[in-house]
């Protein structure tokens, strides 16, 4: 008798650390959380297999919560959260037209951001239950099937993402993807982080520092030209660490497009195989360093243009103008219509693997 009432209890400690998964077949959203002994915590949401809060420590080991979210996974499943987090695909970015050519056919997506699909459409994958098929105390893998037709993507995709914790307050980012037939894919994190805290105001000094010299302009309608362009002598170049906000006001036609930054950038790559540094962010009032390693090419940037101080959030704040930036390693935008980008083709019998690490620290100050 002792030992099954220890073990209910056992069980019990378990579901508090870990969350509430739903019963086979109920499709609800929750919470899953991992932990470490040095401050980091994540909260994971099967509801867009989205990054619901993650906190880490600031120069004081004050807990620090870097990504803007909700307190509750309910709202997840809400209109207003659609981008806080989620996994974005099958196709993140935009794709012009909402149309790509494969193998001689041509594909119509559903269009969700003007004459374009964005993050793969108007249901993407931040919009559906994922089903979680393992879970430890520092990781959890979630999976999803996406049918052939889904947002008027060919094939039926097998996808799933780790997110693995390590005792150096690293989160590892995992994807993995097969399909049956020939299909675009394209799979990145959309996390709005803020280093200072959630509520703590905008990122316009938050230093940024990119390993990338090129970038992709954009037309009117944030679609890609086609051309790389040197970030050299212009407001895209992080090569040096400055200040997010230090060129926002130039009068320059790209910044103008994207109403800031909301840009692709070339990573520069120092390995053939495997991770490689991509960027440096660190919070001007915390100190909290947080570096990405990436196995992609691009990066995508965007300097919160659009928050409009509407939407409330966790701590009770509200997402005010640029409080917060969006960092997405991936491949380039409009890439299934662009020959000399970086092919985001899937075939069947092949398999999509694309990882990246997200490392924080804090800057020492004397």
């Amino acid at each position: 008798m002792r030992k099954a009432f220890c073990l209910i209890l056992f069980v019990f400690s378990l579901s508090g650390v870990f969350g509430q998964p739903a019963a086979p077949g109920e499709a609800r959203p929750y919470f899953l959380t991992l932990k470490n002994k040095r401050g980091l915590s994540v909260k994971i949401c099967n509801y867009g297999a989205r990054i619901a809060s993650l906190i880490v420590p600031d120069r004081n080991g004050k807990p620090v919560d870097v990504v803007l979210g909700f307190a509750t996974p309910e709202e997840y499943t809400q209109p207003k959260a659609k981008y806080y987090g989620p996994v974005v695909g099958r196709f993140g970015n935009r794709i012009a037209g909402g149309k790509f050519s494969l193998n001689g056919k041509t594909y119509t997506l559903n269009r969700n951001n003007g004459p374009n699909s964005l993050h793969g459409g108007k249901r993407g994958f931040g919009d559906v239950y994922w089903t979680v098929s393992k879970h430890t105390r520092r990781m959890v893998e979630l999976t999803y099937t996406s049918p052939d037709g889904e947002e008027g993507y060919p094939g039926t995709l097998q996808v799933s993402v780790t997110y693995r914790i390590g005792k150096d307050n690293r989160l590892d980012i995992s994807y993995r993807a097969t399909t049956d037939q020939a299909t675009v894919l394209n799979l990145t994190n959309h996390s709005f982080f803020n280093l200072n805290g959630e509520g703590s105001g905008d990122v316009l000094k938050h230093k940024l520092q990119m390993n990338a010299f090129a970038y992709t302009p954009v037309d009117k309608d944030l679609i890609p030209t086609g051309e790389i362009l040197t970030v050299a002598g212009t407001p895209f170049d992080f090569l040096s660490a400055r200040a997010i906000g230090a060129d926002l006001d130039t009068p320059d036609e790209q910044l103008r497009f994207g109403q800031g930054y909301d840009h692709n950038f070339v990573l520069r790559k120092h390995q053939l195989f495997g991770l490689y540094p991509a960027l440096r962010l660190t919070g001007d009032k915390s100190s909290i360093v947080m570096s990405i390693w990436t196995s992609e090419p691009g990066m995508q940037f965007y300097s919160g243009n659009f928050f409009n101080g509407k939407t409330v959030l966790r701590s009770g704040a509200k997402d005010v103008y640029r409080g917060a930036v969006a960092l997405e390693p991936q491949h380039f935008p409009d890439s299934p219509n662009q020959p000399g980008f970086p092919g985001t083709v899937l075939n069947p019998g092949t398999i999509f693997k694309s990882k990246s690490s997200y490392r924080f620290s804090v800057e020492k100050t004397l």
